[in-house]
């Protein structure tokens, strides 16, 4: 039991888990915290907080768990502005889609030793953002990432444990290298693809034609492109480097379909493609199924 959780940033993130805590009815007190008075004020009216305050240090009086879930370029002056007043038991953690930089900004803020920091992600969203889009069954057997450090206090992490299990989410823990490696491949080079391609297709002469027509696989595969752009740009600033390398690997993929395609050579092709299509459906079944086909 959570007797005062706090959320910065109440969107779909934090909203979604404050909704499932709420429906278990695992806190006593949800507080939220942002600048936007109007978006808070929402949030109560939405049933999704209890109150709400602009203050930061006045938000994290008497707390006992505090979520991180701002855009991961307004976590280190967050960090800052509650230092002095976080309660000494309390347990920090974050929702942020890298941890590296979250870790170093903690680092910097608290000190290498600081132990009540629970490192999180939880890998689930929508491509609608807000707390107009929070849902209480966003977790529900989705993976939430944990990626404690050395130091982390036990009984920190878990209490985080607890918290994310209580919405049905499924618990998972890696080096927050390795998630960060992980999560460049399989979120952050998609989203990165699909505002890519919208933006490609938006300077060719005949863009109108093109999002006249645009079938399904187009709706498909740009879906993720309607994600918070503040988001997504400090996603691919606080990991550049995993990011990078996933899109070099990609160009490199890409050139080698474009060379068959000029050598007109339809075997090749279709292996590849193959390959990939079976590798996709076995992810499919695992998801279904628990299971690869």
């Amino acid at each position: 039991m959570i007797k005062k959780l706090v959320i910065f940033g109440v969107g779909l993130i934090g909203g979604s888990l404050a909704l499932a805590l709420r429906q278990a009815h695992y806190c006593q007190q949800i507080v939220g915290c942002s600048r936007n008075a109007e978006h808070l004020q929402k949030a109560v009216d939405l049933g999704v907080i209890d109150s709400f305050t602009l203050d930061p240090q006045d938000a994290v009086h008497d707390a006992d768990m505090v979520l991180l879930a701002v855009p991961m370029g307004a976590m280190g002056k967050l960090l800052q502005q509650i230092k002095p007043v976080l309660p000494a038991d309390a347990i920090l953690t974050d929702a942020g889609s890298t941890k590296g930089s979250v870790v170093a900004e903690v680092e910097q803020v608290f000190g290498k030793d600081f132990t009540r920091f629970v490192p999180g992600h939880p890998i689930a969203g929508r491509e609608k953002s807000g707390v107009e889009a929070a849902i209480p069954d966003l977790y529900i057997k989705r993976r939430v990432i944990l990626t404690p450090l050395p130091h982390t206090d036990a009984d920190a992490l878990a209490s985080v444990a607890a918290m994310w299990q209580v919405t049905g989410a499924v618990l998972e823990q890696m080096p927050v290298e390795l998630h960060d490696q992980v999560l460049a491949a399989t979120s952050h080079l998609p989203h990165v693809l699909a505002f890519s391609l919208v933006d490609t297709l938006l300077n060719l002469p005949m863009r109108e034609d093109i999002f006249r027509y645009a079938a399904g696989g187009f709706r498909d595969f740009t879906r993720i492109a309607s994600s918070d752009p503040v988001m997504w740009r400090d996603i691919c600033l606080t990991n550049k480097t995993a990011i990078v390398d996933m899109i070099s690997k990609l160009q490199a993929d890409l050139s080698e379909f474009a060379a068959l395609m000029e050598q007109q050579d339809g075997d090749a092709l279709y292996e590849r493609m193959s390959r990939a299509k079976q590798a996709r459906d076995s992810y499919m079944a695992y998801l279904e199924n628990g299971k690869p086909a």
